[in-house]
Formats: C-alpha cells, structure tokens, sequence
C-alpha cells in the first residue's frame, strides 16, 4: 500500500499481532512522544544503543575468529569488546530505563516491556561473559563465551526489532506536542 493511498479513514496499514507487532489507528494519525532524555529534542537513547550493539555483536565475531583460529588476538579482542559493550550498555539502559519510567506510553506498549526485558538480559549475560574472562581471555571463549556472546547478539537484535517498534510505530522519542488521544 502506497503512503498516498493511505488516509485518516483508512484502518492501519499493518496487523496487530501480538507480541510482534501492535498496531494502534491512533498512533498512525496522532503525534508523537518526546524523549524524556534529549538534546534539543534529540532523544539520546538511539545515539547511545548503537556503541553496545556494535561492541556485542563484535565479541560475537571476535569469538567466532577464535573458534576458527585459536589465536590469542581474537580472545583478548573479545573481552575487550565485551568490557567496552557492557559500560556502553549501562549508559544506554540507564537513559533507556528513564524513558521507561518517565514515559507512559511505553509503558503501556508490549514493545516497551519486551524491549527492556531483552536488553536487561543481555546486559546481564553481558555482565556474566565479561566476568568470565578478565583472568584468563581464552579460558572460557570455547563453547561457554561464544555461546555467551551470540547468544547476547541475537537478543540486542530482538529488543532492537521492540525499540524500532517504539520509535516508528508508536512515536516515541519523536518530536511532537504530545500523546494521542489513545493511549
């Protein structure tokens, strides 16, 4: 369906399937939610996010180089990796948590809920992958690291499908004079 074809008469352009999409005809046709952390307006949480994204889903390659190779580089590059992925992700949950908190439309979107218990988690295996390591960087990368860390990849990429969810489907940290009259 063509953005032009698509009028405030019309329902939804997409499904509601619940906890993988929800579609609200409000919020097509409603205004945004700012940010509850922003710069201008700027939410700060989308700058952040994608520093652990990167690290994270890099430990996963970086374990996978080592699993292929045995060589030492890629051990200590992964708990490198790791290290810089979880203070990363601690700043970004932390901005994120305040939009949570302070925001009551993500609050109320399964989106919201599923965004945070997914990147919760994989702060945590995050936690857990890097204390495994700091003595000893090869001790633990075969099977236990690796499995670690792609398993800490796939969930970034989930709770990332939930916070683009929040973003583009229901306006949140968006610039907008407000809610809907739907919440």
């Amino acid at each position: 369906m063509e953005n032009a074809d698509f009028n405030s008469s019309s329902q939804t352009p997409h499904p509601s399937i619940p906890l993988v999409i929800d579609s609200r005809d409000t919020e097509y046709f409603g205004s945004g939610v700012t940010s509850s952390v922003a710069i201008a307006g700027h939410p700060i949480h989308p700058i952040i996010v994608v520093f652990p994204v990167a690290f994270l889903t890099g430990a996963a390659g970086a374990d996978i180089g080592y699993w292929l190779t045995q060589d030492f580089f890629w051990a200590r590059a992964s708990v490198w990796l790791i290290g810089l992925g979880l203070g990363a992700g601690i700043l970004a949950a932390i901005i994120g948590m305040s939009d949570f908190l302070r925001v009551p439309r993500v609050q109320k979107r399964t989106a919201g809920w599923l965004h945070m218990l997914l990147n919760v988690s994989a702060l945590l295996l995050t936690g857990i992958n890097f204390w495994l390591r700091v003595g000893d960087p090869q001790a633990v990368v075969i099977p236990v690291g690796a499995i670690l860390s792609i398993v800490v990849a796939t969930l970034l990429g989930l709770g990332g499908w939930y916070g683009g969810e929040l973003s583009f489907r229901h306006k949140v940290g968006v610039v907008g004079p407000g809610e809907t009259d739907i919440q």
